[in-house]
Formats: structure tokens, sequence, C-alpha cells
């Protein structure tokens, strides 16, 4: 009798460094995914939109086309988690990257753990959003049905607009999200350019779910770029 077999999750690389290439293979496979590679953002489309992998590493410099751009094509039919990958260090490409809908950003040179890291927290969004009812990461509880928050077992009061940056983050925990982007989801359309208000709720809410709001764990600054909700219990998974 044919027992059937687990298929691998699959990764599409996108790069025109074949060194990285050949790197990303490797590392990749040795951890048991499977492997789609190209190098440019043509071949890179087309094999995106044929594999349907479960996760994109981009560079944002290619031969033809602007990474953002792919980002912009790619997501015009897919919201399939993409990290981008590139030696471009400067905040700028890196808030356009995420603004234009990639998930992450790693810089060049990276290390394997981190790179892998990464990945597994993007590939927790193949999680159906319909379990997500309780969130859980370090000593952070949140009864997302009740709207309720705990905080190493002692509840939490949060007003409305720190709940609904809080919400914002646990949709998205692991990810970076820009200034621009919780702004646009909590405030409004106007409410984009008011980068001291988010300052103002961020260090708010630090001071009630952070041991210590000065040294925060769970709600990271990305200088300059925005924030990211940490998930510091990987055998919890963060969803419940």
């Amino acid at each position: 009798m044919n027992k059937d077999k687990q298929v691998p999750l699959s990764v599409l690389v996108i790069d025109d460094e074949p060194q990285i290439l050949k790197l990303l293979k490797l590392i990749l496979e040795s951890k048991g995914y499977r492997v789609f590679l190209a190098s440019t953002a043509k071949e890179g489309i087309l094999e995106a939109a044929q594999r349907r992998p479960n996760i994109i590493i981009l560079d944002l410099l290619l031969p033809d086309m602007n990474g953002t751009e792919v980002i912009q094509r790619i997501r015009e039919w897919s919201q399939v988690p993409i990290l981008v990958l590139s030696a471009v260090d400067q905040e700028r490409e890196k808030v356009q990257a995420l603004d234009s809908g990639a998930d992450d950003y790693l810089t060049k040179p990276f290390g394997e753990e981190e790179l892998m890291a990464r990945i597994r927290v993007l590939l927790r969004r193949l999680q159906p959003q319909a379990d997500l009812q309780v969130f859980r990461t370090g000593g952070l509880e949140v009864d997302l049905v009740n709207r309720r928050v705990f905080f190493q077992k002692k509840e939490i009061r949060l007003t409305s607009t720190e709940y609904g940056i809080l919400r914002l983050l646990i949709r998205h925990a692991g990810k970076v999200l820009t200034h621009r982007q919780i702004l646009q989801e909590v405030w409004g359309p106007r409410g984009v350019d008011q980068v001291h208000y988010l300052r103002v709720y961020m260090a708010r809410l630090r001071e009630k779910i952070e041991e210590n709001s000065l040294q925060p764990k769970l709600l990271l600054t990305e200088p300059g770029i925005g924030y990211r909700l940490m998930i510091l219990d990987p055998d919890q998974n963060g969803i419940k």
C-alpha cells in the first residue's frame, strides 16, 4: 500500500548572484525545503506564478527590474510571505520594500541561524487565521475573542488605541511594520505623518507589557523604519 508523503515546504530565491543562489540552495535543502532559483526579476515572477512557493527570498538589486517593483507585481495576485535579502542597508530602501508588501528584511551578509529564524516566523502566516484566538509570547497573553490582555498572569488595561496597535502587531507577529503602515491602520489616512503619536503610544504599551520598558524584549524598534512584535516562545508558536 502506498503511503502519502508529506510535501516539503518550498522556497523561491530570486537573486542575480550565483554564489548566493548556491549558498541558499545548500542551506535550505539541508533543512528539508524544496528550493527554486531565479536570477532575474522576470524569471522570478514567472517562477512565483508557476511554482506557487510557500515563501520568497528576494534581492532588491536585480539586473532587469527593481526588487520593490517585483514585490508590487507579486502582491497584485499573491500574499505569499516575502523576505527581502539585500546588500542595500539604507532605511529608505527598507521602508519602500516593506511598504510595497515585503514581510521582512535581512541585510547581507547574513547568519544562517538568523535567516532560518526569520523564515520560520514568516511561515507561521500559513496557519489559518481563524485559529488565532489566544496569542502568547514572553509572558504576554492576549485573548483576542474577549479583548483581554494579561502580562505575567496579571490583567492589563489598555485604551482602545493601545489595543488597536497591539492587535495589529499580533496579526503580523515577527514581521516589521513601518510607521506608515501602523498609522494608516490605526489612525487612518490623515494620520500617516503623525509619527510622534505612535512613539508616545508605543512607550505607553511598553510600560504596561514589558518587564523593563527601557530595554524591551517584546516590542522592538527598527530604527527609522517601524516596530516588530517578537515571538519569544517558539514551542508555543505564539498562536493557540
